[in-house]
């Protein structure tokens, strides 16, 4: 038996039992699929939320942990792995803010960089960017990691730990409870046992959890996104305008993203979706206008009521704990969700206060 179940192989799984074995504990990690092929897989990577002066100051306290470690991880996984996570800190450009005021007073709060910007400044960083902008905001900090390929190179590495036992198309179909624990989780693979079982489901979390009478408020959240052929140079950084993003990766691809549905486990793409996200795009870059759309996809985000994440035990079960309902942000604060849990379950020093993301209190009577 581990010293620790994880149940779910997505970003939020991964990391924490990377902390786990590297804190020298033995692992589980249980995926129906396979490792990161789920809403890991389909965001766009952006280390940061979108407008992040709108956010709540949880929120705000684990993403920027987070954006402060994407760099040593990417390099980290680089080394461990030879697969590249393509981290870019090359900024974020805003476009056509209508709450400028309000996210200046958020820089000048938490001390982060952000500046109002010419028309010739923002051309001069992206020359193909919208025409007639008068200025922009500019921030300079942040940046976007290739999230196929830091899934990738997490599982890789994963994979060559020897305390940790990957087993991928293993769905969990119950939770055993015997004395106030969970004593085993069933599987379509068998029966798995683990001292200290933690819940990383993502969408999927709050079904997991109800047959043992656990009302967590997490959804699926649909978000559609299409992918650009795009020759390398047409954008250098992200772009946000008017709650639409482009992306750049470092082959010339530029995703283009993205849609909030409330359509329940549906993963499939429409073409109403792909019509709005590609106006959306050539408003943003015109010139994508002459670029192929290579690829149109659709991933589930765990949404929860606030966008707070649940992090922390279950009450009530002694060894069960939960890591699920990052919303729109699940690959932004996973560095910090993780580490948050890891810390708690480990007795260490918390990064941050851990009592807003706690269950207890915040879960439906």
């Amino acid at each position: 038996m581990s010293d620790f179940l994880v149940v779910g192989g997505g970003v939020i799984g991964m990391m924490t039992t990377l902390q786990l074995a590297d804190a020298g504990h033995s692992v589980t990690l249980l995926e129906r699929g396979q490792c990161g092929r789920e809403a890991s897989w389909a965001g766009g990577g952006i280390v940061s939320p979108l407008y992040p002066w709108r956010y709540s100051a949880p929120i705000s306290r684990l993403s920027t942990w987070s954006e402060g470690f994407y760099p040593e991880l990417a390099l980290r996984l680089l080394e461990e792995t030879g697969i590249d996570p393509e981290y870019r800190q090359k900024g974020l450009l805003y476009l056509r803010v209508d709450d400028e005021a309000r996210a200046m007073d958020w820089a000048r709060e938490v001390g982060k960089p952000l500046e109002r910007v010419s028309a010739d400044f923002l051309y001069a960083k992206e020359p193909e960017a919208a025409p007639g902008c008068r200025e922009a905001l500019w921030m300079p900090t942040l940046g976007s990691i290739r999230n196929p390929r830091l899934t990738r190179a997490l599982r890789r590495r994963l994979v060559e730990m020897g305390r940790v036992s990957l087993r991928e198309g293993s769905e969990v179909t119950g939770l055993r409870l015997a004395g106030g624990r969970v004593s085993g989780v069933e599987t379509t693979a068998g029966i798995v046992g683990g001292e200290q079982v933690i819940v990383c489901g993502g969408a999927w979390a709050a079904g997991l959890l109800a047959p043992l009478g656990v009302a967590l408020p997490v959804r699926p959240v649909k978000g559609q996104m299409i992918l650009f052929k795009a020759p390398p140079g047409l954008v250098s950084r992200v772009v946000l305008m008017d709650g639409r993003y482009v992306i750049p990766r470092a082959d010339g691809r530029v995703l283009a993203g993205s849609t909030l549905e409330e359509a329940g486990f549906d993963k499939s793409v429409s073409g109403e979706a792909r019509k709005s996200l590609w106006h959306s795009a050539t408003r943003i870059v015109p010139a994508l206008a002459e670029c192929e759309v290579e690829h149109h996809w659709a991933g589930l985000r765990p949404g929860s009521p606030d966008g707070v994440p649940f992090i922390g035990a279950l009450p009530g079960i002694d060894n069960l704990h939960v890591n699920a309902g990052h919303y729109r942000n699940g690959l932004v604060l996973a560095p910090a969700s993780t580490r948050l849990l890891v810390d708690e379950l480990l007795g260490r020093e918390p990064i941050v206060d851990p009592a807003p993301y706690r269950l207890a209190g915040r879960l439906p009577a």
